[in-house]
């Protein structure tokens, strides 16, 4: 049987996609030009927004096992630490800092993860053209794809594109890539870095000629630094890298291994469609971001995750209008991420003393008053997006009596839970960690009566597997005995009360992705 979904790129991204689709009950076939997983560890950094959709496909703990906890960033000017800021004080989520991963380890878990759910990549296969037939319902895409066993032409209902800025698809159904590329070539080098402070701290170091930064890792450094724009492609030397180091750096450092050098240039660019048709574009593909901040990789797999439970949903059965949320929600937040890191970047390249004067000096404000951490460190996280214009949320009559804390369109708040029934899980976040549709059912005895024919519903339509019943009881029903007790029906008791918000009983929808919808 052909597959429903085809999945072109099998990075970060498009894994992302693959995991989410088999963990939902959908297959995919996944293909990749590379001859297997990447081995340049180009994304460094996995910020709490990644981390909870990577946690939901079941590799999140692998890899933080393998990361380093960054601590904090500091920002040092003419040889002087002007500001900083702390990481892991994020509230209401399992990652409250971000680790450092190479992209690499990300990679290799995503795929070991895609094996275990059944499916697998075509490495060393190649798109080579992608056209679109139809419109609406009716709307397929034809692929034709070159290997070593020859060419073969393929048609799809749907097509995931997850195959980078220069892949061919985004060209192919049309779609411009809109922003502009710094006049600065920027140098990149991991390895030993002797001298280097043992804290976990990213230090950047902005001088008149330019920036250094330095990124700790789990065994090593990296470091990277902008020079003038030049035509030269080869890695740069470690003679290069040491003089830059010297003249930027608060000195006492050398280079003192290296295993990974490159060069590239940095670009701000957001296409203006992420979709045509049966064609959804994610990751690197429609978005180019600056490496300040680590977005790019963060807001990729996120892009994956998205398209993933979404084309699962239509595959088996949903309306496909709710693919009309996907660039509706996913485009904003692009902007936004691109946005910042565009906005970091030029604060780095400032020549002109006055405007680096007035530059360290609102660091020096922001990082006194906390706005780098109660501001700057949750936009990076990329917790805090708000979805409620998406056409893909409404709410429905009776919305009003849910409580003030349940936001259409935004992420739902944590709360502790008594587990009665089910599984033993202590908080409604850890009920919803592994990537399921969830109707939250609160109230007492008949709103359980009610979740448990809703669940006996949802077997007879076989879709059971992917969308779960949670009632939460009241607190104030903590001592009380329920009668309803259906199998398969997770029940438990709310801690503290903050969850009910004074309504005696409601029902929410929460997307795979822990968005209230």
């Amino acid at each position: 049987m052909t597959a429903p979904v085809l999945v072109i790129g099998a990075g970060p991204t498009g894994l992302t996609a693959a995991c989410a689709l088999w963990s939902l009950g959908v297959p995919c076939r996944v293909v990749d030009r590379r001859t297997g997983p990447g081995t340049a560890p180009k994304g460094l950094v996995l910020w709490s927004g990644a981390l909870e959709c990577l946690h939901r496909l079941g590799v999140a703990r692998e890899l933080a096992g393998q990361a380093l906890e960054l601590t904090g960033a500091s920002y040092w000017s003419n040889g002087r630490r002007i500001a900083g800021a702390r990481f892991g004080g994020l509230a209401d989520t399992a990652f409250p800092g971000p680790l450092c991963v190479p992209q690499p380890v990300t990679e290799r878990a995503l795929h070991a993860r895609l094996i275990q759910l059944g499916g697998g990549v075509e490495w060393e296969t190649e798109a080579t053209a992608v056209s679109v037939h139809g419109d609406g319902a009716d709307a397929s895409a034809t692929v034709r794809l070159r290997s070593a066993d020859g060419e073969e032409t393929v048609r799809v209902p749907w097509l995931l594109a997850a195959d980078g800025a220069r892949g061919p698809v985004r060209d192919s159904v049309g779609i411009p890539f809109e922003g502009h590329t710094f006049d600065r070539t920027f140098l990149i080098r991991d390895g030993l870095l002797a001298g280097a402070p043992a804290d976990a701290e990213v230090q950047h170091h902005i001088s008149p000629d330019g920036v250094l930064v330095i990124v700790p890792q789990p065994d090593g450094h990296r470091i990277f630094f902008d020079i003038a724009s030049d035509e030269l492609t080869e890695p740069p030397s470690d003679e290069l890298l040491q003089r830059l180091l010297d003249e930027r750096g608060p000195g006492g450092l050398r280079l003192a291994g290296t295993w990974w050098s490159s060069r590239f240039q940095v670009h701000a660019k957001v296409a203006p469609r992420f979709r045509a048709g049966p064609v959804l574009l994610a990751g690197d593909a429609v978005h180019a971001h600056s490496t300040a901040g680590g977005q790019g990789l963060n807001t990729g797999v996120q892009d994956g995750y998205d398209a993933g439970w979404r084309l699962a949903a239509v595959v088996r059965g949903c309306d496909p209008s709710l693919l009309d949320g996907y660039e509706a929600e996913r485009r904003p937040a692009s902007v936004r991420a691109v946005r910042s890191g565009d906005q970091q970047t030029r604060l780095w390249l400032l020549r002109h003393p006055l405007a680096r004067a007035l530059r360290d000096a609102a660091l020096r404000l922001l990082s006194r008053r906390g706005v780098l951490e109660t501001k700057v460190v949750p936009l990076l996280a990329q917790l805090d997006l708000d979805h409620s214009a998406s056409p893909s949320v409404a709410d429905l009559d009776g919305a009003a009596g849910a409580p003030r804390a349940l936001r259409l369109g935004r992420r739902a708040p944590d709360a502790g839970l008594t587990p009665v029934q089910g599984r033993a899980l202590l908080s409604l976040h850890s009920h919803l960690a592994d990537g399921r549709h969830t109707l939250l059912a609160y109230g007492g005895d008949t709103v359980g009566a009610q979740a448990a024919r809703i669940q006996g519903t949802l077997r007879e339509r076989g879709v059971a597997d992917a969308v779960k019943v949670l009632w939460v009881r009241p607190a104030h029903t903590a001592h009380g005995r329920t009668g309803v007790r259906p199998a398969g029906l997770e029940i438990a008791y709310e801690r503290g009360g903050t969850l009910g918000g004074g309504a005696s009983h409601w029902f929410a929808y929460i997307r795979p992705d822990g968005v209230v919808g």
